[in-house]
């Protein structure tokens, strides 16, 4: 499967969303760093809690404000989203590449935007300074992205990397703790 064909289809932001919703995503937009922002978001998500485009706004406002941790829960609430709706398993860890077969019949461009939340939520691992985890999501990516249509191998580099590097300081500290 080419996970960059997905022509035809409708992105989750062509999905309508109600009026009220709108103006509030557009005030937000208008008073992007100031408190009334986060307000703004906060109020569509709760009208519209499964609403994709009011998910992605919310976690490019929490990513930009370097909430990390705040994005990460976000990402991770739009990947289970997504698997809902593509009748494919909540948990990434037990994604399949026939997951995703069946899950590209729904629908090509929701699967790839799962994938590409997985891939996000690993960087905010990484960013959140948690590498094993980050590796965990990427290596799951690239079992079942063989091709690297995602371009995940750089990612997966790096997090192997921060992971060896914690793995040795660790044992630095083991070492310097028994010394003691």
């Amino acid at each position: 499967m080419d996970l960059l064909d997905f022509s035809g289809e409708d992105m989750y932001f062509d999905e309508p969303v109600s009026p009220e919703v709108e103006a509030l995503l557009a005030d937000a937009a208008c008073r992007y760093g100031e408190p009334g922002a986060e307000l703004s978001l906060l109020h569509a998500y709760f009208l519209e809690p499964q609403h994709l485009t009011v998910l992605v706004a919310l976690y490019r406002y929490f990513y930009y404000q370097h909430r990390y941790q705040d994005s990460l829960i976000t990402a991770d609430r739009a990947i289970a989203l997504s698997a809902e709706r593509l009748g494919i398993t909540a948990l990434w860890s037990e994604l399949t590449e026939e997951d995703l077969g069946r899950s590209v019949q729904v629908s090509m461009s929701l699967t790839r935007f799962l994938l590409l939340a997985l891939k996000g939520a690993g960087y905010l691992l990484m960013r959140l300074s948690r590498p094993a985890e980050a590796l965990e999501r990427f290596e799951k990516l690239a079992e079942i992205d063989t091709s690297d249509r995602l371009g995940i191998n750089e990612l997966l580099t790096m997090a192997r990397s921060a992971v060896a590097e914690a793995q040795i300081a660790g044992a630095g500290d083991n070492v310097r703790f028994l010394g003691r």
